[in-house]
């Protein structure tokens, strides 16, 4: 038996001396982790992928869906009515305004002279009257319109794509808007705390109490909506208003969570070392406090969008939303509830808002056990 080689300590050592260094550890942020932990949730992130795909594709609508021609070759001459007017005469129509391009396209194809229309995936416009079609409104889904037309005779599958943006955009908007004032008011009153935390929450208190729905419809008839006509998607005053009205009554929610949040993190010992430092109140609440203050308003955000698209959908269906014609979930949701035996008018309404929604809801149910502060507290 071959006995093994034992070497002097002396050797052992300056071989682990010359041993190479282990490469170093890179620390990953909370936030890091946390997104990473949401990835894993497959449920809400696919739906989060489903639905940020869908709202980047409802600001190309007017290339999909759309009664205004993308390219026109007349007379040699290419035009781009997509983005530029041109009136009927320019095409030889007897018409005042803007032509039929549906209907030039079948002219052209008639003469069989290499003049051509190309028109987008599917020809028809939100908020474009079809008073030419066989029957009166609404009509029942077809090859030419899947969903039907409502009791206007406006094609449905184009109101709901555009009222998906619409629905969304606004809902977004509130969110940011309302939560910018919430985290403002919250980090003050909790940092500051004292005699200005103890005014500002009996202030919020009396401001939680006015009622919501009777000042919609005072604001409503008071305010005139203007309307203006050529456009598929008009983001008008009144959606605005709405906007604004929304958000004055809905920074309350968050103001009590960061609130809570700058109470407990103005104790730590970071804060402490910034005040020793000399860095100003301004730079300890929102460069200092803020990012670990965050976790209530991501993980709410999801839920409140959910909240916003529902009083948008309920303020339209009471016909207190956005004035006509503005493509809208609620008003065709109003209009299957008096056209009950048209049941695309019922259905398909219906579904897109509960999709939606449920979508959203997913995220959100991902977004809260991502962030959850169990599973990756700051003292780790």
């Amino acid at each position: 038996m071959k006995q093994e080689e034992v070497l002097p300590i002396e050797e052992t050592i300056g071989a682990t001396a010359i041993a190479p260094p282990l490469p170093p550890r890179r620390s990953i942020s909370v936030f890091r982790k946390r997104v990473r932990k949401f990835k894993t949730l497959k449920r809400g992130y696919y739906s989060f992928l489903i639905v940020a795909v869908s709202y980047a594709f409802s600001f190309i609508l007017p290339i999909l869906i759309n009664n205004e021609a993308l390219l026109l070759r007349y007379n040699g001459q290419y035009y781009f009515p997509i983005s530029t007017f041109y009136p009927a005469s320019e095409f030889g129509m007897d018409a005042i305004g803007e032509p039929n391009y549906r209907e030039l396209k079948e002219q052209l194809a008639a003469r069989n002279s290499g003049d051509w229309v190309l028109m987008p995936m599917h020809p028809y416009s939100a908020t474009e009257s079809l008073l030419d079609l066989p029957g009166t409104p609404p009509h029942a889904p077809s090859n030419e319109h899947p969903l039907g037309t409502d009791d206007r005779g406006r094609d449905v599958l184009a109101r709901l794509a555009y009222g998906f943006n619409v629905s969304l955009t606004f809902a977004i908007i509130v969110l940011l808007l309302a939560e910018s004032v919430g985290v403002f008011v919250g980090a003050l009153l909790g940092y500051f705390g004292g005699k200005l935390d103890m005014l500002g929450q009996r202030f919020i208190e009396i401001w939680s109490s006015l009622p919501f729905l009777y000042t919609i419809i005072i604001i409503s008839s008071i305010v005139v909506p203007i309307y203006i006509p050529g456009r598929n998607l008009v983001l008008q005053p009144s959606f605005w208003l709405l906007i604004v009205i929304l958000a004055v009554f809905e920074w309350v929610g968050i103001t009590y969570y960061v609130r809570g949040e700058f109470y407990r993190e103005k104790a730590r010992d970071y804060v402490g070392a910034a005040i020793a430092m000399g860095q100003s109140d301004t730079k300890i609440m929102f460069k200092h406090i803020l990012p670990n203050s965050l976790t209530p308003v991501i993980s709410f955000a999801p839920f409140t969008i959910v909240a916003n698209i529902g009083a948008l959908v309920a303020l339209d269906f009471l016909g207190f939303g956005l004035p006509a014609p503005t493509p809208s979930w609620g008003e065709l949701i109003g209009q299957g509830m008096e056209n009950l035996t048209k049941w695309w008018l019922v259905f398909f309404p219906l579904a897109a808002l509960f999709l939606t929604l449920l979508l959203i809801v997913f995220i959100g149910e991902a977004v809260r056990e991502a962030f959850d502060p169990k599973e990756y507290s700051r003292l780790r």
